[in-house]
């Protein structure tokens, strides 16, 4: 049996993939992956990001400042934020990706709340989900989240966190990101939380091409390793795969509201 994934959560305007779209697209497809999205870091990339949604079917867009590049963020980068989402382009369907960060040196964390709480603002006032980044902060994200309490929610992306901090976020409304990481045998809190989560909860994701899967370590992640990625999954869950690959469908279009 053949399933359909969405993966959520792809850089696809870094390389490898730059100047290789349409083989990069046809490559993921052929594994059943056949939209992906694909989150902004920085303001300098909303336009380019931007363009490939418009240009390839199989894309689509989220716009936001990342708070590993918090030195880039400016009053000016959060306006050009906000001129897009006015414009409510169709193929933009979130603010991402945003969150905090405790793993880099000087984190500049107070910045990092200021920004995210004025995309957190936008989602609200342009009722649009997140994608949220969260390193070693996700009680204070959590508090955060609780705060602003989004129409829209979102989803907590590459979550590495215990069950208890994962079932605080789905109790808030929020999905949680399934990725490479638990491909990895020794990942086993990741993947014993993941096998526990409610399947309604669960997104698929690659973060391609950072976070490669196990036995691929030291080469790019791409896409189409989101059905490694579900495989997997399968292996550590209860359920059928094809109640796993219609529930990840599901919950993603509910989530982002693809129109597709």
């Amino acid at each position: 049996m053949s399933f359909r994934f969405i993966d959520t959560h792809c850089h696809f305007d870094f390389e490898p993939f730059t100047g290789d779209a349409a083989a990069s697209i046809a490559r993921a497809g052929e594994a059943g992956v056949d939209h992906i999205i694909v989150p902004a870091i920085a303001a300098r990339y909303f336009e380019r990001v931007y363009a490939l949604a418009r240009q390839h079917k199989a894309l689509y867009a989220a716009l936001g400042l990342h708070p590993m590049v918090i030195e880039e963020h400016t009053e000016q980068s959060l306006d050009q934020l906000e001129h897009y989402l006015a414009a409510r382009p169709e193929k933009v369907v979130a603010i991402g990706e945003i969150g905090l960060d405790l793993y880099r040196g000087d984190p500049q964390f107070a910045r990092q709340e200021q920004f995210l709480e004025a995309q957190l603002k936008l989602a609200k006032r342009f009722e649009l989900p997140v994608i949220l980044h969260s390193r070693r902060t996700h009680d204070k994200l959590a508090m955060h989240l609780k705060k602003q309490d989004l129409p829209r929610t979102g989803v907590v992306h590459g979550f590495a966190g215990s069950l208890q901090q994962a079932q605080r976020f789905i109790d808030l409304g929020y999905c949680i990101g399934v990725g490479g990481t638990i491909t990895y045998p020794r990942a086993s809190k990741t993947r014993d939380v993941m096998a526990r989560l409610p399947l309604s909860a669960l997104l698929l994701e690659t973060d391609a091409p950072d976070m490669p899967l196990s036995g691929f370590q030291g080469q790019p992640n791409r896409p189409e390793q989101a059905a490694r990625v579900f495989e997997t999954l399968c292996e550590l869950r209860p359920e059928a795969p094809d109640e796993i690959a219609h529930a990840l469908l599901q919950n993603t279009q509910q989530l982002f509201a693809l129109p597709i």
